[in-house]
C-alpha cells in the first residue's frame, strides 16, 4: 500500500507537460532556443509579478549571468543588459521583494522555476527577489546522495545560526573569517568553527524544524533529479514544459571564476496565456 501512495504522490508531482486550458505559459526565447514555462497558480503572488515584468518587457535583453553545469541557470538582473564582459553580475534587482510562498508539492526537481534570494543571514524571511529566477537542471541522487543532501542543508542552516551568535557577541574577527569561511565554500574550516561553537549553535538548531526529505521526495530526486537542499527554502513557482534541452546546452556552457558564460547568453520573454 506503501508503495502505491507513493506512486500516485510521483505521479501528481510530475504532472504532465502538455499545458491545459487557462495556464499561464511564458516563452523565454533564448540564444541557444526556446523554453516554455508554466507558472503555478498555488503561488499566485510569483506568478503575477513574473507575468507582470514579462509582459512588460522587463527581462528583455538580459542575460543568463550564472549557470552552473549540473544545478541551474541564473537569470533576470537587470544590470546584465549593458553589463561588460567578465563583469561581476547578480546584484541587480527591483525595489521590492516578495513573501516567501512555499508549497509542499512544489519541489526543486528538473525543469522548476523559482526564484532567486539573497542570503538567511539578511533575509531571514526568505523573502524572493522580484526578478532574478533560475531554472533547475540538476542530476539524479542516490539514497546516499540524498543523506548527504540533508547534512549539506543542516550544515547550511547551522552556519547561519552561528553567523547570528558571532554578531551578537559582536565579534567581528571570527564572523568575518567564517564568513569568508562559508563563501569560499570551505567545507573543512566551516566545519571547524561550527564544532567550536557547537553548544550554542546546536541549542538554537534545537529550536529549529529538522529538514528531512520526505519518502515521496527521494522518488522523484531518484528518478527525475534536481536540487533537493533547496527545497523549503526557495520559491518554486513553475516548471519548464518544454525546451530542456535548451536548459541543458546552457547549462553546459565554459564560465568564467563567477560562474558566468564566457559567451553571453541573452533571453527575451512572451506571455502565451493570462489569467
Amino acid at each position: 500500500m506503501k508503495h502505491l501512495i507513493y506512486l500516485a504522490a510521483l505521479i501528481f508531482l510530475l504532472g504532465s507537460c502538455s499545458p491545459k486550458a487557462g495556464e499561464n505559459i511564458v516563452s523565454i526565447h533564448t540564444t541557444y532556443g526556446v523554453i516554455k514555462v508554466k507558472l503555478y497558480d498555488k503561488t499566485p503572488l510569483h506568478r503575477d509579478n513574473f507575468l507582470r515584468l514579462a509582459s512588460g518587457g522587463f527581462f528583455d535583453s538580459t542575460l543568463f549571468h550564472r549557470v552552473i553545469h549540473g544545478f541551474m541557470i541564473q537569470a533576470g538582473d537587470p544590470i546584465s543588459k549593458h553589463a561588460r564582459p567578465g563583469q561581476l553580475l547578480g546584484d541587480g534587482d527591483t525595489n521590492y521583494k516578495i513573501p516567501a510562498e512555499f508549497v509542499d508539492e512544489y519541489l526543486n526537481k528538473r525543469g522548476a522555476l523559482a526564484a532567486a534570494r539573497e542570503s538567511d543571514d539578511v533575509n531571514p524571511k526568505k523573502e524572493s527577489s522580484a526578478c532574478q529566477f533560475y531554472i533547475v537542471q540538476g542530476h539524479k541522487f542516490t539514497d546516499a546522495g540524498l543523506d548527504s543532501a540533508e547534512r549539506k542543508r543542516e550544515r547550511y542552516t547551522k552556519s547561519f545560526i552561528l553567523i547570528d551568535i558571532l554578531k551578537k557577541k559582536n565579534d567581528s574577527t571570527e564572523l568575518k573569517n567564517f564568513q569568508q569561511f562559508v563563501e569560499q565554500r570551505d567545507i573543512p574550516n566551516v566545519y571547524k568553527m561550527l564544532d567550536k561553537y557547537h553548544e550554542a549553535v546546536d541549542a538554537e538548531y534545537a529550536k529549529t524544524k529538522v529538514w528531512k526529505l520526505s519518502p515521496t521526495q527521494r522518488e522523484v530526486y531518484k528518478t527525475v533529479g534536481g536540487a533537493p537542499h533547496l527545497d523549503g527554502a526557495y520559491t518554486v513557482f513553475g516548471e519548464v514544459i518544454s525546451g530542456m534541452d535548451i536548459v541543458d546546452k546552457i547549462a553546459a556552457l565554459k564560465c568564467d571564476s563567477n560562474d558566468r558564460p564566457l559567451k553571453d547568453v541573452r533571453l527575451w520573454m512572451k506571455v502565451e496565456k493570462k489569467k
